[in-house]
């Protein structure tokens, strides 16, 4: 798909890390884009940056959802992009014994629907409001009317201790990108997804140097935390490559995670 200043897209989770990275990309390529996020200053800050509108959107809510986007397309017209970046993680173990006491606890069952309801349901309710909207598009010369592009995590296939919400969420979203590119086929829509590895993310600064220096290290090649851009650069390969359907692609420097 040809991306430039007759392109409209949506980068859900855009305002910080992976997915303002590639809402600057593809501003950067001239598309129209709009940021579906809850960090409202942070997302204002970058649909100024860039020329393209926020919309505070929560992933899990209908309504939201439905305001969001059209919001979007007011101001742009229908995506023909979608890019899922909105997620979060939590890590707590399926049963576990106190230190202190011995007690015994096991993962509240709350806790496991908001990972499944925002990193999985989440990314499926935005990739069918914007797909049913892609269908009205006329297709282009390729017969192409769409392209989106989901986020999953290493966590999908190789889930360390505490991650059994994250990762049945991550695995979710690798599991349902085939099927759904396969109900778009005969639309002209693709689905890929990126499944990255340990990225210099907001999230990840919060943590000591210590620890970011010991992940590094754990990283094959290059012994480094991802950087945005690098995620926004593959992004922007799905979308541009017009053979790129189906996918689920690590992007990781070769990291196999451990247990914990």
């Amino acid at each position: 798909m040809k991306v430039d200043s007759n392109t409209a897209a949506v980068v859900t989770g855009g305002a910080s890390g992976l997915g303002a990275a590639t809402a600057r990309a593809l501003a950067a390529r001239g598309a129209k884009v709009a940021i579906f996020d809850l960090q409202a200053e942070k997302g204002e800050a970058i649909a100024k940056e860039i020329g393209g509108v926020f919309c505070e959107v929560n992933v899990t809510d209908d309504g939201s959802v439905d305001a969001g986007f059209e919001k979007a397309r007011a101001a742009h017209g229908q995506e023909r992009i979608l890019v899922n970046c909105a997620g979060t993680g939590n890590a707590i173990k399926t049963a576990s014994r106190s230190k202190t006491d011995g007690s015994i606890k096991h993962f509240p069952l709350d806790a496991f629907n908001w990972i499944i309801q925002i990193n999985l349901v989440g990314t499926f309710r935005c990739i069918a409001k914007s797909a049913a909207g892609m269908l009205t598009l006329d297709p282009m010369e390729d017969g192409e009317r769409g392209a989106i592009v989901n986020t999953a995590s290493v966590a999908a296939e190789d889930g360390q201790i505490g991650q059994a919400a994250y990762s049945a969420s991550k695995g979710g979203v690798v599991g349902m990108t085939l099927p759904i590119a396969r109900d778009l086929m005969s639309e002209g829509i693709r689905v890929n997804t990126i499944l990255p590895g340990i990225f210099n993310t907001p999230l990840m600064n919060a943590a000591p140097q210590a620890v970011k220096d010991a992940l590094a290290a754990s990283v094959p090649f290059p012994k480094r935390l991802g950087n945005a851009e690098e995620y926004a650069m593959l992004a922007m390969t799905m979308i541009e490559c017009g053979y790129f359907n189906g996918e689920d692609v690590r992007l990781d420097g070769a990291i196999r995670m451990a247990p914990r």
